[in-house]
């Protein structure tokens, strides 16, 4: 059963994936989806796939680099302007870099933290809010020389710190 009043959610870095996934399993259950990429075309076949399946009514697309501050400002707008409150927040986006090191672990903390800035205030006013944080078993830190070569870079146990 439907709930009477709709439910939004936002994924990033939905068009394949564990992403695109999501999105499929929340349209399904009848949550309205803002489904983004970074890759405009992407994306839309994205939405495209997922209307083909019966979605229409529960997904949309709006493209998002979550590294670009305007491209973060600009889904925060939408969401306001489209719905007025966001139910789910799903941050699932990887950012380029393709190499698992410190650097790239911090570029990737401190995007999840400027969209959840972005999208807070629409997420405190809805009555149940939820974010979830969705990462890839390469960016854990497993063996010791590989913590020793992450320590080495200075950026150990930061990650925290720079966040507040």
């Amino acid at each position: 059963m439907l709930p009477c009043f709709p439910r939004y959610a936002l994924v990033t870095g939905a068009n394949k994936g564990i992403g695109y996934g999501i999105c499929k399993k929340l349209a399904s259950s009848g949550v309205v989806v803002v489904l983004t990429a970074r890759n405009e075309k992407r994306g839309l076949d994205a939405v495209e796939s997922l209307k083909e399946l019966g979605l229409s009514d529960f997904v949309v697309f709006h493209q998002l680099d979550v590294t670009d501050p305007t491209s973060v400002l600009s889904i925060a707008e939408f969401i306001k302007d489209q719905f007025g409150k966001l139910d789910i927040l799903v941050n699932n986006a990887g950012v380029p870099g393709g190499i698992v090191n410190g650097e790239n672990v911090l570029r990737r903390v401190r995007a999840v933290q400027k969209v959840t800035e972005a999208l807070l205030p629409l997420l405190q006013l809805s009555a149940s809010p939820r974010i979830v944080n969705v990462s890839a078993k390469l960016a854990q830190l497993k063996d010791s020389a590989q913590k020793q070569r992450h320590a080495s870079c200075g950026q150990e146990a930061t990650v925290t710190e720079q966040l507040k």
